[in-house]
């Protein structure tokens, strides 16, 4: 493999970023956010559900219209350092969040993951410039190997800060800070050989609306892109609700205590690293859609089986909840990473280079907007039924679905009919 040098690089921005996916989006701030600063109101799961659809609406709106922008200009990364403080600064801004603070604790979180969500489209529209196509999966599996490795550092600086979330927050900024000026000091990013004349910014925002709006219209010429976007849609969604519940739905429903989160949360990042690295092999030798596929299988036995966990009609042992919790989380993180890399692999697979950033932005489009669907759903059935049993049993609908239009998918370089 050429360009080792750039893939680590690449790779420690993922690293860095991944305090921000564990420490507020999956675990410490999430739990924190409904407990502490909701005081555990029945509404705190919708709130928190609410946060991340604004969020999610708003990156949507961005991504396609920027990443057209970053094709024409060749200027990924400039809107991944632009979209990384956004991310940064709010983030670090939570130290002053507390209880009853549901409004200020509610918009730095909205804020800070818009950057968060956008800036990983230029992150994953480096792929083709750091390497050769035969390598793409591999590469996307390293680079999620890394991150996992960041999740897992990320988990442990948990321990220190137990009694203080507040000071969390602000150590969790640094840390994603910190692992990203590598990328920006280092990585060189590929120009257009096309030389095109000076334009305000304006023009260019108005380059990327018209550019978004003449892809959407001229969508079904790329029949198999559609069909693999929507399948990515569906089933990553239920992914996506997942990662976003599992904090809350251990704390409130099988009673997990901070420790005891902080541990699940090492065994999922780990297993996570393991399944990114073991799953870009098998990639290689099943082919990355079939690889797909068992992943999906699995989560719907994962699923099953956490239903089953917090039910008390089949389980009444606390301690034999947590364990086997525990051990759903070991298969969990070994679906997530491998199910992300494969995903990022194929994406970038079918992706033509001329529009690489544009697609990638409809990608994460597609990311971002299916999570109006997942945790509103899961915070909708939790809030009616009472019971978040029912709650996380209700998204498998999203895996099957998105299973069956991966089915129309083929793995080949995206052309238009």
């Amino acid at each position: 493999m050429k360009n080792k040098s750039s893939v680590f690089v690449w790779s420690l921005y993922d690293f860095g970023n991944s305090s921000y996916a564990v420490i507020i989006l999956a675990f410490v701030y999430a739990v924190y956010f409904t407990d502490v600063i909701c005081v555990q109101s029945r509404e705190a799961d919708f709130f928190w559900s609410l946060g991340i659809n604004i969020s999610m609406i708003f990156s949507a709106i961005l991504n396609p219209v920027c990443g057209a922008i970053a094709d024409r200009t060749s200027n990924k990364k400039s809107f991944l350092f632009f979209f990384t403080l956004l991310a940064v600064i709010p983030t670090s801004l939570l130290y002053f969040t507390g209880a009853g603070t549901i409004f200020l604790g509610l918009t730095l979180f909205i804020i800070s993951n818009i950057g968060f969500q956008t800036g990983l489209t230029f992150y994953d529209a480096f792929i083709p410039d750091i390497t050769e196509e035969k390598y793409y999966n591999r590469v996307s599996g390293i680079g999620y190997a890394v991150g996992y490795i960041g999740s897992l550092v990320s988990v442990l600086l948990v321990f220190p800060f137990a009694g203080n979330f507040n000071l969390l927050f602000p150590v969790s900024a640094i840390f994603y800070l910190v692992f990203s000026i590598p990328l920006f000091l280092f990585l060189k990013e590929k120009k257009s050989s096309v030389r095109l004349p000076e334009v305000s910014y304006m023009e260019n925002v108005k380059f990327g609306f018209k550019k978004v709006f003449d892809t959407i219209k001229h969508i079904n010429n790329y029949r198999n892109l559609k069909n693999y976007l929507l399948a990515y849609f569906l089933y990553i969604d239920a992914v996506n609700t997942i990662i976003f519940f599992a904090g809350i739905y251990a704390n409130k429903t099988l009673g997990f205590s901070t420790i005891q989160l902080a541990i699940f949360f090492i065994i999922v990042q780990f297993t996570a690293m393991l399944g990114s690295l073991l799953f870009g092999k098998i990639g290689d030798k099943l082919g990355i859609k079939n690889s797909i596929f068992v992943t999906l299988f699995f989560w719907l036995l994962i699923l099953i089986f956490i239903f089953i966990t917090g039910n008390d009609s089949y389980i009444t042992i606390a301690e034999i909840k947590i364990h086997f919790f525990f051990i759903a989380g070991g298969f969990a993180g070994t679906f997530l990473g491998s199910t992300q890399s494969l995903s990022r692999a194929l994406m970038a697979k079918l992706t033509p280079p001329e529009i690489k950033t544009e697609f990638f932005g409809f990608y994460s489009l597609f990311e971002k907007t299916s999570t109006l669907l997942g945790p509103l759903t899961f915070g909708l059935v939790s809030y009616f039924t009472g019971s978040q049993k029912f709650a996380i049993l209700s998204i498998g609908f999203f895996l099957i679905s998105g299973a069956y239009f991966l089915r129309k998918v083929k793995e080949t370089k995206l052309l238009p009919l």
